[in-house]
């Protein structure tokens, strides 16, 4: 089972969880709908308010991005970045206005989330720098060994740690030896009490971007179930195992954590 799979399966139950782009460290909606697959539910409707949508909790974002600049600031003048999941850009564009020659692929399965993006980098003047893929990592088709990767919040809606670790040998299969990983995910011990303490308060922080009670109770139900919430030590093993150093914890806002990693050298 691949990503793409991974995300239909849960479109099979009653709500959809899913993320896109710069926001979806905030962003996995949890939607009442059935048997439909993320390009469906992210229609063009959606995908035109989604940035306002989650503006409330742009600080998070924000230090995040902070963060991400200076951990890639070391990479070549000319950089190949791949990003994974890109929804409508602003992750994207973020580093490109910051780094003015890198060239990025965005990877996005969402058809109206795609055509978001490819809006907001022409209007940037950057379409000259980006490629865009319409799908999943594992249909994209080969090319050169890419300087960097962004994974935010995506893997933990793997459930299968096998599979969750192929997810990431995928990803360091397309970097260069030593090329930077850097991903973010839910991620906690559930069995603890300090979850549940940090849940409610990250309940809170969603009820203040205008979400229904309906959805944040759908949101505290699916956490271990239909999203893989794994201590952190467990995702940062998995991502080590997958063809990466020891992953360095660099951010944890709440449930969210983010590290980053190097491909690991060939023997």
């Amino acid at each position: 089972m691949n990503l793409q799979s991974a995300v239909i399966s849960i479109t099979e139950g009653k709500f959809l969880v899913i993320n896109c782009g710069r926001l979806n460290l905030l962003s996995y909606w949890l939607l009442p709908v059935k048997n439909q697959q993320p390009a469906t539910v992210f229609d063009q409707k959606v995908a035109s308010s989604y940035d306002n949508r989650w503006a409330k909790l742009a600080p998070i974002r924000d230090s995040l991005d902070l963060l991400i600049r200076a951990i890639l600031s070391e990479l070549p003048i000319n950089a190949q970045i791949l990003c994974i999941g890109v929804g409508t850009g602003s992750e994207l564009i973020n580093l490109a206005q910051a780094c003015p020659q890198w060239q990025f692929t965005a990877v996005e399965p969402a058809t109206a989330m795609l055509d978001i993006c490819r809006q907001k980098v022409e209007e940037c003047g950057i379409t000259s720098r980006c490629t865009f893929h319409e799908g999943y990592l594992d249909s994209l088709p080969p090319s050169k060994e890419f300087d960097a990767t962004t994974c935010l919040v995506v893997s933990h809606f793997l459930i299968d740690k096998e599979e969750r670790r192929n997810f990431f040998n995928q990803i360091a299969l397309r970097l260069r030896p030593q090329g930077y990983l850097i991903s973010s995910d839910i991620a906690y011990d559930m069995s603890t009490s300090a979850y549940q303490s940090l849940l409610e308060v990250w309940l809170r922080m969603m009820k203040s971007a205008e979400l229904p009670e309906e959805q944040l109770e759908k949101m505290r139900a699916t956490y271990g179930r239909d999203v893989a919430v794994l201590p952190p030590h467990e995702v940062a093993s998995i991502i080590a195992s997958a063809g990466f150093d020891t992953p360095v914890l660099f951010f944890q806002n709440l449930l969210i954590h983010a590290w980053y990693s190097r491909r690991t050298l060939p023997a």
